[in-house]
This record gives structure tokens, C-alpha cells and sequence, in this order.
């Protein structure tokens, strides 16, 4: 799946944000350990991403549409 220019701007913007507090706890996903999710709701677009504490590092694990969970089934099995 390839994202239009638009979503992967606002995809960044968020990630960036991100950086400096990415433990927001209404995003953490159960059953998925130390993985939250950021959520592009006029676009239907989701981003799972983990988080790694020993050294900061944010890693996208998955990125899809929310119907179905499809982006949710995809970030287990990674």
C-alpha cells in the first residue's frame, strides 16, 4: 500500500510530536506489549508504532486503514 504525500505529512508531524512523549497511555494498544497507535481519523488512517526506552527509539511496526482491524492484526504479527 503506498500513502498519498498528505498522509505521510501528517504521519511525520505526529511521529515528530511523538518523539518527545511517546507513552500516551489512551493510545497504548493491549495485548500488543509496549505499542501505541496514532490515529489519522479524517483520513481512516492508523499507525502502530513501538517504543523502545533504553535507547529512544520509536519503530513503525504498522500502518493501514482501521476497517476490519487490519492494521491491528498486521502489528501482531510483526
Amino acid at each position: 500500500m503506498k500513502l498519498g504525500s498528505v498522509v505521510k505529512e501528517k504521519f511525520k508531524n505526529k511521529l515528530a510530536e511523538r518523539l518527545l512523549n511517546p507513552h500516551i497511555p489512551s493510545a497504548r494498544l493491549k495485548g500488543l506489549g509496549n505499542a501505541y497507535k496514532i490515529k489519522l481519523q479524517s483520513a481512516g488512517y492508523r499507525l502502530v508504532y513501538r517504543v523502545s526506552d533504553e535507547v529512544l527509539i520509536v519503530t513503525v511496526i504498522a500502518i493501514g486503514k482501521r476497517a476490519g482491524g487490519d492494521v491491528y492484526e498486521a502489528a501482531a504479527k510483526r
